[in-house]
């Protein structure tokens, strides 16, 4: 009986270590500040991914006067020592003032897991890793007035049985160099945040239900657009801004006085009998949350399906709205003459999330800066077609940025052979040339200027009306 409890109490201290040591990976980092350019400096999680344009959507919904840029900065299979050698041109040419940096899936390698020789493979390739990372940190740590954070990145799915088709011990590479980075940050006074336990976390719960669930099915490696809001949610989170709500409202109806408000403003408050109405001004926006899996690597899932997996919507996107003491009954509840829901005076008074209706004026305002950026992102990934031709291709072929006929010619001889860049291969033909490119770049500058421009809460006409 003794050896019993003594081995659950081992047990239970062995959570707590395990708990403080997520608690300390994911440290606050720093918030974007209004007029940051910000860099997401990465492979190609980051290169096709979604995390950083849904990072900037929240952004542009939740600080609607305080515009910031966002910059995709990643290259499909790189990894550290192919990063380094593109600092000048495509980090600090672009003057951020803030740079996040994640690597570790390409550089731990995949076919050497096959081999009987792994482990010694696997060091070999870690220790080349660091060994260029080092080089990154030495010339980061020279722009003293840049912000950094080092992103540990995603897992590589070991325990998934979507297929039979597993790298063994793989992420415990990665965790190596994730434990490397963290060890980086700490050393320098650098932003830190971990992807790869809380997804893998969230993996195992899903997997007890669900033993093929994976946010990568394609192919264990690239999250899909649910990772990608995941990976979204824990980087918001690590900046500090859970519980930060898009507005807050509490009416008493019987004496038509607003108890509370948070982040908004409530006039012309009136009640005609049980019926009640005022003008609500918030301003912030509530997150729009796509339901639609937009493009990617082999993407299935949406945005929103990550809702069920993190409690994005409890800690981010609260609009609540509560009236009490109403007469008993059924209200319709409409805004801008827009019929939105019918509500008990029960559920009124324990307080709704408008962020959860969708057919509100202000989620349809939402909606409208979700598209336009998704529109900016697509335009945006044309560009990182073009960089990752460059650097894949021509940059060995010693013709980087020739973009000239001798260029053509040269990927003309990798076509045949490589699926990746005959996907990639028109962009390039386009891309190569400068005036396109220039278009491209005034589409986007337009296309975010028009979100900061059409992104401003307005005063909506909030009313309450009996249901006989």
């Amino acid at each position: 009986m003794a050896n019993r409890l003594k081995m659950r109490i081992l047990l239970l201290l062995s959570l707590v270590y395990i708990n403080c040591d997520y608690l300390q990976a994911q440290t606050t980092i720093p918030r974007f500040e209004e007029g940051e350019r910000v860099v997401f400096v990465g492979n190609s999680i980051t290169h096709g991914g979604h995390y950083h344009s849904f990072i900037w959507l929240y952004y542009m919904t939740r600080f609607p006067d305080k515009p910031i840029t966002i910059m995709n900065v990643g290259i499909g299979g790189e990894s550290a020592w192919d990063m380094k050698d593109r600092l000048d041109y495509d980090v600090f040419n672009r003057k951020p003032t803030y740079v996040t940096l994640t690597f570790g899936m390409n550089d731990t390698g995949y076919d050497i897991y096959m081999k009987d020789n792994a482990k010694e493979l696997s060091e070999q390739r870690i220790a080349k890793s660091l060994e260029s990372y080092r080089e990154i940190e030495e010339r980061l740590l020279a722009k003293n007035k840049i912000k950094k954070v080092l992103i540990g990145g995603s897992p590589y799915d070991e325990t998934s049985k979507f297929n039979n088709f597993i790298l063994r011990n793989k992420n415990n590479a990665i965790l190596k160099i994730i434990d490397a980075q963290r060890t980086s940050a700490k050393k320098n006074g650098w932003g830190f945040v971990d992807f790869n336990q809380p997804m893998r976390e969230i993996s195992r719960k899903e997997q007890e239900a669900d033993s093929t669930f994976t946010f990568c099915r394609i192919d264990r490696i690239h999250p899909d657009n649910d990772g990608q809001m995941v990976m979204a949610y824990l980087f918001l989170k690590a900046q500090g801004l859970a519980g930060d709500e898009v507005s807050s409202v509490s009416i008493d109806a019987y004496h038509s006085s607003v108890i509370t408000h948070k982040n908004c403003k409530i006039s012309k408050l009136k009640k005609n009998g049980a019926d009640l109405t005022f003008d609500y001004l918030a301003y912030a926006l509530p997150y729009p949350l796509d339901s639609i899996s937009r493009s990617g690597w082999g993407n299935k899932r949406s945005q929103r399906d990550a809702m069920r997996l993190v409690p994005f919507m409890e800690e981010f996107n609260q609009e609540r709205f509560q009236v009490t003491n109403l007469e008993k009954g059924m209200y319709r509840l409409t805004i801008d003459n827009q019929f939105i829901d019918n509500l008990s005076s029960e559920k009124l008074a324990n307080g709704v999330n408008l962020a959860d209706y969708p057919n509100t004026p202000q989620y349809q305002q939402a909606a409208k800066i979700m598209y336009l950026n998704e529109e900016r992102f697509e335009v945006e990934k044309r560009f990182r077609e073009y960089l990752w031709t460059e650097y894949s291709f021509l940059k060995k072929e010693e013709l980087l940025f020739a973009d000239d006929q001798k260029a053509i010619d040269k990927l003309k001889e990798y076509l045949p052979k490589d699926g990746f860049l005959r996907m990639s291969y028109d962009w390039y033909i386009k891309a190569m040339n400068p005036e396109i490119r220039e278009v491209w770049s005034n589409y986007m500058k337009n296309l975010v200027e028009t979100i900061y421009k059409i992104n401003k809460p307005v005063t909506h006409k909030v009313r309450l009306t009996r249901v006989e």
